[in-house]
Formats: C-alpha cells, sequence, structure tokens
C-alpha cells in the first residue's frame, strides 16, 4: 500500500490566496462546495479543508500529518505541533497580519491600562486574556465575538446614549456591550471605516506550515513535507520577482547597462550571432520593473522581454 500524507489547507479568508499559492508550487487543488476532501494531482497527498482556527488541534493529534494556518492561531490553542516553515502570505497580500487592540476614535482610551475593567471582543480570546495579564491589566473581560467585532463599539455606544431616554439601567448596558476590540488587520482599511483607533499591537502572525511531531520523524513523511514547504516557499519568491531579458551592444553593456542593473543581481550573458551584441537575462524585484526598463532603453538595450516567474528557490 503506498503511503499518503494527509494534509490540511484552511477554509475561509485564506482559502483563495492559498489555492492559488498551491497552483503556483505545482499541485492543482480542485475544491467542490459541497465537499471538504478535495481532489489534487498528487496521489501521495489527502487534502483536507478546515477553518484555520482549528487546523492546529487536528494536527497536533495527528488526524492530520502537516497543515497551512495561522500564527496565530496556534498560539491561541497552544498547540504542540512542529513548524516545519514560515510563510508570509496572507489574504491579500505578501504581508504579516497584526492583532490590534483598538477602540472608538473618541473613546478616552488611549493605552491597555485604560482597559482595567472594562470589556473586550475578540476571536483570539486565550492571547488576548495572556496579554493583559503580561502587561499588569486587571478585572478585563474579554468575550468572544462570532464576527463583524469592529462594528461592536460603535453599537456600545449607541446603546448607551438610550440609556437615559428609555430607562434602562446603566451597569445592564455595559455587561452587554464592549468597550474596545482586539481583531486582525491587513491593511488597516476596515478598523479606519468603522471609526476604530489602534492602542496596542497584541501580537504580528502569519501563515506557518506546520506538522505533526510523529509524522515529522517518519523519513518519508519528513521528505514529502519539506519538498512541499521548498516549492510553496519558492512560490512565494516568485510573486516578488520577474524576469527580464534584453539585447544590448557590447559598448553600452559594459559602460552602462551592467551599472544600471541591481548590484546584487548576477545576469546571465551570453554571445550572440552578431559578435558586437550580447544577449541578457536577469532576475528583479518586481517593483522596480518600471523604473529600470526606460532606463535600459534610453541606455541602447532592445528587445527587452519582462515575463512572470512560477518559482524562485534560493
Amino acid at each position: 500500500m503506498s503511503q499518503v500524507l494527509k494534509l490540511g489547507l484552511p477554509k475561509g479568508s485564506l482559502e483563495k490566496a492559498t489555492l492559488d499559492l498551491m497552483a503556483r508550487a505545482g499541485y492543482e487543488v480542485q475544491v467542490s462546495e459541497r465537499s471538504y476532501l478535495p481532489r489534487t494531482d498528487d496521489p501521495e497527498i489527502e487534502v483536507v479543508m478546515l477553518r484555520a482556527q482549528e487546523m492546529s488541534r487536528y494536527v497536533e493529534l495527528g488526524a492530520l500529518d502537516a497543515g497551512l494556518t495561522g500564527q496565530d492561531w496556534i498560539a491561541e490553542n497552544l498547540s504542540k505541533i512542529h513548524v516545519v516553515a514560515d510563510l508570509v502570505y496572507a489574504k491579500s497580500s505578501l504581508a504579516r497580519v497584526c492583532w490590534v487592540l483598538a477602540a472608538p476614535e473618541d473613546s478616552r482610551l488611549r493605552k491597555p491600562k485604560d482597559l482595567a475593567g472594562g470589556r473586550v471582543a475578540t476571536e483570539l480570546v486565550g492571547v488576548t486574556k495572556r496579554y493583559f495579564r503580561d502587561h499588569g491589566v486587571k478585572g478585563v473581560h474579554v468575550e468572544f465575538s462570532w464576527g463583524a467585532t469592529e462594528i461592536k463599539p460603535a453599537l456600545q455606544q449607541a446603546v448607551s446614549e438610550q440609556v437615559d431616554e428609555d430607562g434602562l439601567d446603566a451597569e445592564a448596558v455595559k455587561a452587554r456591550g464592549v468597550d474596545a476590540i482586539v481583531d486582525v488587520t491587513e491593511t488597516g482599511s476596515s478598523l479606519r471605516a468603522n471609526r476604530l483607533r489602534v492602542i496596542d499591537t497584541v501580537m504580528q502572525s502569519n501563515t506557518q506550515l506546520i506538522a505533526n511531531r510523529r509524522a515529522w520523524q517518519d523519513p518519508w513523511k519528513r521528505a514529502k513535507i519539506e519538498n512541499l514547504a521548498m516549492l510553496l516557499q519558492g512560490a512565494i519568491n516568485a510573486k516578488e520577482m520577474v524576469g527580464l531579458k534584453m539585447n544590448a551592444p557590447k559598448g553600452p553593456w559594459e559602460k552602462t547597462i551592467r551599472k544600471i542593473l541591481p548590484a546584487e543581481q548576477s545576469p546571465t550573458v551570453s554571445g550572440l550571432a552578431d559578435p558586437n551584441w550580447v544577449a541578457v537575462e536577469v532576475i528583479l524585484p518586481a517593483a522596480i520593473e518600471r523604473e529600470l526598463i526606460p532606463k535600459l532603453k534610453r541606455a541602447g538595450a532592445s528587445g527587452i522581454i519582462v515575463y512572470p516567474l512560477n518559482k524562485v528557490i534560493h
């Protein structure tokens, strides 16, 4: 019987970015809306779709050999697993996300200690409780939020305004609302849209490839997981790079064009049928492409071709 690696992929906010990354790494995963067991073109990998919040628990227990999940949820679950690789990508970008403590812009809250005796809503309950404990802030009631966390301080404020008018008990109203939230942000746009001000960063997080400790000791599974980590990291590297080809006269190449290229890059240079010209190929950061190409053209380069990359393995 052939061996199979049981791999968990995150369902939800990270799903699309993860499936795209898997495809760029060379693994086609076909997901059905009716099934949590996608098909993959690698017969040695069995994929299960799970919420990132639960992934580390199932990897720790051995129901999965490996999985992709957030560093934040590993910390929340206090899972004992082996971290294989940090894969820095999120829902919308190749960046870490931040869990931040935030309150309404017009709130009196300015620092963590101002939350003493207050109420905070979050999905990351365990981490948030440990955060306040580590900061010596006592009496904070941390409650689980089922979603739409950003709007909850505003709802609390709106309800509070009705206390006197409707004869409601102020303490009862406060018990139903929250003073601040701990929520995840990638760009901060949702916080700004809901008129929230960041008080402090609770933790930074990125996606991690994790493995069950027993599976990591199995030579076949370990090699399979390490191969996956290498290809996924290569796919992430490639998203920030492009390949560039061009032809250049030997004179301008030696005097000008070589100096225009980033110093840390080592281009491949080969001769052409015309001995006075060379062909140049180099891998560059995508961020500098639009500034670089006009300079290369003005320096004498021609036949400039820019192409996307699937993987860059360092």
